[in-house]
């Protein structure tokens, strides 16, 4: 009885704990849970234009994933400080965390776009297998630098959403980033239904027409997110004064650039990792991109409340540390990260059942929904891995131990995930869904450091 009181104090909360924790994460999950379906509807159709169509986007999708994650790699450090800020109630702080984010969100979307305007072609083409592809390997080039073009338009309000909706996340804001979101895809995907089949007076645009909707959304999304916040200076102190100066505090501009610098070197390290890995599964053929397109597509959908319970130890347990609460921080870190694995499990479950059913809506061969069928199962097994993986980054990211989660993931990846995986798919002839549960079981020595690390207590720090 007292193992099981001991356990209870310490992994399960009461009603005002989960009270707070539910109103921090169901916005999140709500807004994820709608930008992922509509992401998903927007993939299923592209998907029923054809095989070809599907993996040229997937693949220009992989390479925005780098983008994506630099994005937030390279604001994430400055987000740990505000946090912490508004914990402390630091409305200055917090300005110069913003001003911060924006410098450096600038610089990374400009370098991107330059990236994809020069060597855009030859970055799909690292993807395409002429030898192991039953499909047309020209069409899916065609059609990914047709959507590439006009996508890297949306990329500074893209990146303009992060600044303000993250810094709302930061201080306890997230109902107004939700609407917003919640507005931008609903009008992508009544503009993809438009545009992509050319309904009523539209012309049929395929994939062009879903690189359009998506531009449209976005700005539709920072609009009102800029627009919102300003609006609640109230209840957003930080937002008066904000563009008085664009300068940052030199100690602060270190601190910040110190803690943050191995977050944007993981950040993107760790997603030109997975672009990498997805390059070895290229080898394999078209049809593996496909598949595992697919796979992506409906685990991002499913997996959201999983990923909340990382924002939420970046919030919760944020601001404790930024307060000096440390037993209160070790308690609720403590409890989030169970609340994760019991989702994780949830969430298994609910991708075994889609797995037979998901791949059918796609226009595409036997192989490919067969490939996506097994991808599915297999990565619904390692969600509550997944699940323990993510708390556990968040937990060791919220007190700034940054270095720390660049060996997590970076140098997890570069030395040992990248090597097995392309060792497996270019030199045996195993089943490549067989080597995608290998490179999966692999992790489970991430699992056992995260918790080792997490165990030890050496995050409980306040930075601020």
């Amino acid at each position: 009885m007292q193992a099981i009181s001991a356990f209870k104090t310490k992994f399960i909360g009461d009603r005002k704990f989960y009270s707070r924790l539910i109103a921090i994460t169901v916005p999140l999950m709500v807004q994820n849970m709608i930008t992922n379906f509509v992401s998903l509807l927007d993939n299923i159709m592209v998907g029923r234009v054809g095989t070809e169509e599907m993996t040229g986007v997937a693949i220009v999708n992989q390479l925005l994933f780098v983008y994506y994650l630099a994005i937030f790699g390279g604001l994430a450090g400055a987000g740990i400080f505000t946090a912490q800020f508004y914990g402390k109630g630091d409305d200055e702080g917090i300005r110069n965390t913003f001003r911060f984010k924006v410098w450096m969100g600038a610089f990374i979307t400009a370098v991107a776009i330059i990236v994809f305007l020069t060597n855009g072609e030859q970055l799909i083409h690292l993807y395409l297998n002429e030898e192991t592809s039953a499909g047309d390997v020209g069409v899916a080039l065609s059609q990914g630098l047709s959507y590439m073009k006009i996508i890297m338009i949306g990329l500074p309000a893209f990146f303009m959403i992060q600044v303000y909706a993250g810094t709302m996340r930061e201080c306890g804001k997230t109902v107004a980033p939700m609407v917003a979101g919640i507005v931008s895809v609903l009008t992508n995907l009544v503009l993809d239904t438009l545009l992509i089949f050319g309904i009523g007076p539209f012309p049929e645009m395929g994939v062009v027409g879903a690189a359009i909707a998506t531009v449209i959304a976005r700005y539709v999304e920072v609009a009102i997110v800029v627009i919102w916040c300003h609006l609640h200076s109230e209840q957003l102190a930080f937002v008066k004064g904000l563009y008085r100066t664009l300068l940052i505090p030199r100690g602060l501009l270190k601190a910040i650039t110190i803690k943050g610098s191995p977050l944007l070197i993981n950040e993107f390290l760790w997603s030109l990792g997975m672009a990498t890995v997805t390059q070895c599964y290229s080898i394999r053929g078209m049809e593996v991109i496909a598949a595992i397109n697919i796979q992506n597509t409906i685990s991002n959908v499913v997996n959201v409340m999983v990923f909340a319970m990382g924002d939420a130890v970046a919030i919760i347990v944020g601001q404790y540390l930024g307060a000096d609460r440390m037993k209160e921080a070790k308690d609720a870190d403590n409890k989030i990260i169970f609340s994760s694995v019991i989702l994780g499990i949830g969430t298994m479950f609910i991708l075994f059942i889609l797995a037979v059913v998901f791949p059918q809506a796609y226009n595409t061969t036997d192989e490919v929904r067969s490939l996506a069928r097994w991808f599915i199962t297999v990565q619904a097994i390692f969600v509550p891995q997944m699940a323990i993986l993510h708390t556990c980054y968040f937990t060791l990211r919220s007190g700034g131990k940054t270095w720390l989660t660049f060996v997590f993931d970076s140098v997890f990846i570069w030395v040992i995930y990248i090597p097995c995986v392309f060792s497996l798919c270019h030199f045996t002839g195993l089943n490549v869904i067989l080597i995608f549960a290998i490179i999966n079981l692999i992790e489970i020595i991430k699992v056992i450091f995260g918790l080792v690390l997490v165990h030890k207590n050496i995050w409980m720090v306040n930075i601020t």
